[in-house]
């Protein structure tokens, strides 16, 4: 049976693995919260490991307060780069594949054409730098490592912009948000459940020279601002509060967000052959869930 660590297990989406993991029967899960496994005490990380052996590491330990992280840099990076670094260098010493998720954020600006894997990046932001030194450091320490960047990840699990949304939704008329950031809500659970498909084809591969480890993009399908989001969330769950769409300049925030973070699907779509749910159908499910 195929043996499968999630780091993170109390995070959203460590609990989003959680709820998809019945699914997968061939899989036996062990899944560590930050008081089992603390990636970012590599002494800790060692004795874990000595104790310990898997198959697969799925990492979703992350620092994801973005804007907190511009006065705590040396907490993001501790997370973010140093620990996942940690985790890659000891599942490599293990011949333990690594699942690592970065995100949109290592982007900004852009032409208007969603973002493919081998574009340049360019983060702004404590919090970018930190998930983009993250993804240079699983890369370099552990070769067998699928490197998945993640857009707008949202779930029935912890804080999130769906949540914040049904809270101020309830309790005000009329809410503003902006309209002029650009991008994929993606529902945690339809990664989770790629994310262990891939593994499953990862397991069935022919000679691990063969198996296709290195960078991919995932978001759930189509486009949408912020707002767009905002009004989507509040017409499924049937509440009245009006959406007024406003530019980011009128929202200033202590972390500049990437202005259009759209991620080009289709090397994740090819190699894995997965299909992926439209964001309207799967913010549905996950409201119904709520």
């Amino acid at each position: 049976m195929t043996k499968i660590l999630v780091c993170g297990a109390d995070g959203q989406m460590g609990q989003s693995f959680r709820a998809v993991s019945g699914n997968f029967p061939a899989f036996s899960f062990r899944f560590a919260s930050r008081s089992d496994l603390d990636i970012a005490d590599r002494s800790r990380v060692e004795a874990f490991f000595r104790l310990h052996a898997f198959d697969f590491c799925i990492n979703c330990a992350a620092y994801t307060a973005v804007d907190r992280a511009e006065g705590d840099a040396s907490a993001a990076f501790a997370i973010n780069a140093e620990g996942a670094t940690h985790l890659a260098e000891k599942t490599a010493e293990q011949g333990c594949a690594l699942i690592h998720f970065s995100t949109d954020y290592v982007f900004h600006g852009g032409s208007g054409v969603p973002f493919r894997e081998e574009d340049r990046t360019g983060p702004k932001g404590v919090y970018a730098r930190s998930k983009l030194a993250g993804e240079k450091g699983v890369l370099a320490a552990n070769p067998r490592t699928v490197l998945i960047r993640a857009s707008w990840i949202y779930s029935e699990f912890g804080h999130n912009f769906v949540r914040t949304m049904l809270r101020l939704g309830a309790e005000r008329d009329r809410l503003t948000v902006v309209c002029d950031q650009v991008g994929t809500p993606t529902y945690g659970p339809d990664l989770a459940e790629a994310v262990l498909r891939i593994i499953a084809m990862l397991e069935s591969g022919p000679t691990d020279e063969a198996l296709p480890y290195g960078i991919y993009h995932y978001s759930n399908e189509g486009v949408a601002s912020w707002y767009d989001f905002a009004r989507a969330i509040f017409e499924m769950a049937e509440l009245p509060c009006s959406v007024l769409p406003i530019p980011t300049r009128d929202y200033p925030t202590p972390a500049e967000r990437p202005p259009y973070s759209l991620l080009d699907k289709s090397k994740i779509k090819a190699t894995f052959n997965l299909d992926i749910p439209y964001w309207r159908d799967s913010l549905k499910v996950c409201l119904t869930n709520i």
